[in-house]
C-alpha cells in the first residue's frame, strides 16, 4: 500500500495540471473539496459518515441515513459523495438530516489526511464498490471502522478485479466488514481476496421502500401509468396507447410527466389523439375520460397502486430513468426504456424475472404492452413476480443499522 500511495500521488501530481485545463475547458470548475480544503462545521467526536459515489448509490441511502438520523440522534451525519450530480441530488434529499455535505477526497495521502483530521468519523459506509486504498489505510491507522455496504460487483468488474487478488487481498485488511447485496456478490468479493469472515450477505437496501396506502377511485378499466415522463417519451406513450386501445377498448392511460412546467405541452399532445382527457387537479376520473393527466406534486409514488402495469420515463433519453420500484412494490410490472444507468443494478434484479422489462424502441414498448394486456397468465405472475422479489430483498436497512448498533455506544 506504501509502493501505491507513492505511486498514485506522483501520477496525480502529473497528470493533475492537464485535468484541470480540460475541465475548465469545459466549464467545469475542479472542486477543492476534494482537495480536502473545505470549511466544516463543528462536529464533534460522534460522526457517521456515508459515501455515494453519484446519483444511484445517494438514492439508494436515502431511507438509511434517515433511519440513522433517528436511531443515533447523538451523532452528526455527514454525506459525500464522488460527482456533481451526486452533491445535487444529497443536497436535495437531505438538507434536513445530514450536518454536512461534501465531496469525497482524491485517494491522495494529504487529500485524505487533511478530510479525516476535519470530519474525525466515528464510522464509514461506503456504497457498492467504492475500494480506495489510500482511504481505507489512514481509516486503519486512525481506528476507524470502515465497511462497504450493499456491496455489488458487476461481471465485468468482477473479471479485471480478479487479476489483482494480491492486491485486493491486502486492501480488504483494512476495512472492518463487506456488506453486500446478494450470495453472489459476496462470492465475487471474497474471490477478489475480501477475507470470509468479513463479508456478509445484508440483500439490497434499494428494496427498502414502504407501501404508502391510499384511497385513489379514479373509474373502471384497466389503467397504464406512465410515469415521471419526459420531453420526447409523451409522443411515445400516446402512439402505443392510441394503438393499443383499437384492441382493447377498457384500458386508461395516466400520464405524469416529470416535470410540472411541461403540463401545457403534453396537454396539447393529448388533445391530438383525439380522446376524452381529464386533469388530476380537477379531480377528473376515467368514468367519461380516457387519460388522465397527473398535474400534481407529490402523488405518482402513491398512485401507481391504482395501475395494471408502468411504464418508467427519463428512459428514451440520456437521464438515466426513474426509479422502478416505486411501481413494483405495489406488485404492478414496471417497464422502461434502454437508458437506466442510475438504476441498473435494480433492472439487473427486476429483469432475471418478470418484474420489469427493458425495451429497446418504441415498437418493442408497444408490443410488450400488448403481451401483459393480452396474455392473462403472463400477467398474473409478472405480478407474482414483483411480490416475490421484495419478500426476497427487503431487510438490508434494519441489517445496517442493527450493525450500527453493534458498534456504536
Amino acid at each position: 500500500m506504501i509502493i501505491y500511495q507513492i505511486l498514485s500521488t506522483i501520477i496525480f501530481l502529473a497528470i493533475l495540471p492537464v485535468y484541470a485545463v480540460i475541465r475548465a475547458f469545459n466549464g467545469k470548475a475542479l472542486p477543492l473539496e476534494k482537495f480536502g480544503k473545505f470549511h466544516a462545521p463543528e462536529l464533534g467526536n460522534k460522526v457517521i459518515m456515508f459515501h455515494g459515489v453519484s446519483v444511484g448509490e445517494v438514492i439508494a441511502l436515502e431511507n438509511l441515513i434517515k433511519k440513522t438520523k433517528e436511531a443515533f440522534p447523538d451523532y452528526k451525519i455527514v454525506v459525500t459523495t464522488g460527482t456533481k450530480t451526486g452533491q445535487e441530488i444529497a443536497k436535495k434529499k437531505f438538507e434536513n438530516t445530514a450536518d454536512f455535505i461534501t465531496y469525497f477526497p482524491f485517494d491522495i495521502t494529504f487529500c485524505v489526511d487533511s478530510f479525516l483530521k476535519k470530519i474525525n468519523p466515528s464510522v464509514v459506509l461506503m456504497a457498492e464498490t467504492e475500494l480506495w486504498p489510500t482511504f481505507a489505510a489512514y481509516c486503519k491507522k486512525r481506528n476507524i471502522p470502515l465497511f462497504v455496504i450493499n456491496g455489488r460487483i458487476s461481471d465485468a468488474t468482477f473479471k479485471s478485479y480478479r487479476l489483482l487478488k494480491i492486491f485486493f487481498k491486502e486492501l480488504f485488511k483494512n476495512y472492518t466488514s463487506i456488506l453486500t447485496q446478494s450470495e453472489q456478490d459476496n462470492e465475487k468479493f471474497i474471490q477478489i481476496g475480501a477475507p470470509q469472515d468479513k463479508t456478509e450477505v445484508m440483500k439490497n437496501l434499494k428494496f427498502d421502500v414502504k407501501r404508502i396506502e391510499a384511497d385513489f377511485n379514479l373509474g373502471n378499466g384497466r389503467i397504464i401509468i406512465a410515469g415521471s415522463t419526459h420531453k420526447g417519451e409523451d409522443e411515445i406513450v400516446l402512439n402505443a396507447f392510441t394503438e393499443l386501445k383499437r384492441e382493447f377498448d377498457d384500458i386508461k392511460l395516466l400520464l405524469a410527466p416529470r416535470h410540472l412546467t411541461r403540463t401545457n405541452e403534453v396537454k396539447k399532445l393529448v388533445e391530438d389523439t383525439g380522446l376524452a382527457y381529464g386533469m388530476r387537479s380537477n379531480n377528473d376520473c376515467f368514468d367519461n375520460n380516457e387519460i388522465i393527466i397527473l398535474d400534481t406534486l407529490g402523488e405518482l409514488s402513491r398512485i401507481y397502486q391504482i395501475c395494471n402495469f408502468a411504464f418508467i420515463g427519463g428512459s428514451f433519453n440520456k437521464t438515466g430513468g426513474h426509479n422502478p420500484l416505486e411501481a413494483v412494490v405495489y406488485s404492478k410490472p414496471a417497464i422502461t426504456g434502454p437508458s437506466i444507468h442510475n438504476f441498473r443494478d435494480i433492472y439487473w434484479i427486476l429483469t432475471r424475472s418478470n418484474a420489469g422489462k427493458i425495451v429497446k424502441n418504441p415498437q418493442e414498448l408497444t408490443q410488450y404492452m400488448h403481451k401483459l394486456l393480452s396474455d392473462n397468465d403472463f400477467y398474473s405472475q409478472a405480478c407474482e413476480d414483483c411480490k416475490n422479489i421484495f419478500e426476497e430483498q427487503q431487510g438490508a436497512l434494519e441489517f445496517v443499522i442493527n450493525k450500527l448498533k453493534g458498534l456504536l455506544k
